[in-house]
């Protein structure tokens, strides 16, 4: 069929779902001189600086970090909050351990540990 022999029924199907644009407002900044992260969801109470602040908007003559008191040159950016941890192309290895955020892994981590104390402890009710 052509194109002019169509019916009107028919119609155009959807286009698929774009993936979500990543939105540099929502990633996270790490001081390299200390550790300390800056999450614009949180913001810095210290600071009074509210959340929902990017680190964009942050002004870089005044902004100083709140443990080192570095500049905000010394920070670098680390990407958003549930961004899975570790270089982009070993994503797909570890038995999908690999694409988990570090507060998944964290999970994973201690859960098992106090899972095995749990069943050492287990063992004194055994005579």
């Amino acid at each position: 069929m052509s194109e002019e022999t169509l019916p009107d029924e028919v119609q155009e199907l959807p286009e698929a779902p774009e993936t979500p644009i990543d939105d540099p407002d929502t990633h996270r900044f790490e001081c390299r001189s200390c550790g300390f992260v800056y999450d614009p969801g949180e913001g810095v109470k210290k600071l009074a600086i509210e959340p929902g602040t990017p680190f964009s908007a942050l002004d870089p003559v005044s902004f100083r970090c709140p443990v080192c008191r570095s500049k905000t040159l010394a920070f670098k950016d680390i990407g958003p909050r549930n961004k899975p941890s570790g270089f982009e192309e070993n994503l797909g290895y570890g038995l999908g351990v690999n694409t988990l955020t570090p507060g998944q892994k964290n999970v994973l981590i201690f859960g098992g540990f106090a899972l095995a104390i749990a069943f050492f402890l287990s063992l004194y009710s055994l005579r």
